[in-house]
């Protein structure tokens, strides 16, 4: 049944083309979707905390995913048997509420694509840092630059020159793998649109949950 797990930085939830045993409901915890290449790079793809759950492709007719799930910000969140997630979802009204977080969760993968290719690193660092605050109830991240490199699917001086330039304008404080939001309003207005996109469909089809 459901049961309380500790998601520790860098836990590898599921890795690409395995069958999923469990669903994830992440609590304080965020999960990154990543995208692996074949020679061993990645790239994030979206971004799961307390609004979502990890192993969407269990109730869409698949047993596995191409994607790998690792988490990026340490917390607890529960976890659910496959078996059991597939029954309930064939009788129970949740059917609806999961459904509409995949649609935003598609929103989010597909705006982070758009992104990726189009826009400059600093506006990527922003777009990033504020899906992350969206999904933590402070204002500081615990984070390596080697795992943002990772996530952004960039190189580790790209995030060191892009990090310090936010830190420059004043936006955020990084220190000792520690980033703080100093002025989120300043890292909004810095990003592309493609945060705003994404938060307005999270905040039209799961408002309850975005405005934890």
């Amino acid at each position: 049944m459901l049961e309380l797990v500790e998601l520790p930085l860098g836990k590898v939830l599921y890795e690409p083309d395995k069958v999923l045993s469990h669903v994830y409901f992440p609590t304080t915890a965020i999960v990154s979707l990543l995208y692996v290449l074949e020679d061993g790079g990645s790239a994030e793809i979206a971004v799961v905390g307390h609004e979502g759950l990890v192993g969407i492709s269990l109730f869409m007719g698949g047993e596995s995913t191409t994607s790998r799930a690792v988490v990026q910000s340490a917390g607890v969140g529960f976890r659910l048997s496959s078996s059991v997630i597939k029954e309930e979802f064939k009788r129970a009204p949740v059917l609806h509420l999961l459904l509409r977080y995949t649609q935003a969760l598609i929103t989010q993968m597909a705006q982070t694509a758009v992104c990726n290719r189009h826009h400059s690193l600093d506006q990527q660092l922003c777009r990033w840092l504020l899906l992350s605050l969206d999904r933590l109830d402070g204002d500081e991240l615990v984070m390596t630059q080697e795992l943002i490199s990772n996530m952004l699917g960039v190189r580790r001086e790209g995030v060191t020159e892009a990090a310090y330039k936010l830190q420059k304008a004043g936006l955020i404080r990084y220190a000792r793998g520690r980033i703080s939001v100093l002025d989120r309003a300043g890292l909004e207005e810095r990003s592309c649109e493609c945060y705003a996109v994404v938060k307005k469909e999270y905040d039209r089809l799961l408002p309850n949950e975005t405005s934890r």
